[in-house]
């Protein structure tokens, strides 16, 4: 009797599918809410088929979380100390170009980097 393992996934490589959970995070800025949920979903499902996308997905994640803790810290800054518009600056500078950067990087194969990202997801 042969045992055969019914978990097995086949493992593909795509890096437009990486490219795309990277691009994705412009979503925001067309619809408003986008950038977290589509990334997600597509980390979500396909980890376990697509060859680096489980560390791809984290670092997209970590990095929109992040966006989100500075957007929730720099507005009450602005208020309170004027200094949170800096943060804020910062955050939008980092939600333009880290995306792209990062799907080049996926388009030649390479690891991705998200400057100024909280590791949530480890």
């Amino acid at each position: 009797m042969e045992l055969v393992n019914k978990n097995a996934v086949a493992v593909r490589e795509d890096r437009n599918l990486l490219v795309i959970t990277h691009l994705s995070q412009y979503l925001d800025f067309v619809t408003g809410f986008g950038g977290l949920l589509v990334p997600l979903v597509i980390w979500l499902t396909t980890k376990d088929t697509v060859i680096g996308m489980n560390e791809h997905g984290k670092s997209v994640i970590n990095f929109q979380l992040s966006l989100i803790l500075y957007l929730i810290v720099g507005i009450p800054g602005i208020l309170l100390f004027g200094l949170g518009i800096l943060l804020l600056v910062f955050a939008g500078i980092l939600s333009l170009v880290m995306p792209a950067i990062n799907a080049i990087r996926a388009s030649n194969g390479e690891s991705p980097s998200y400057f100024g990202t909280i590791r949530f997801i480890s």
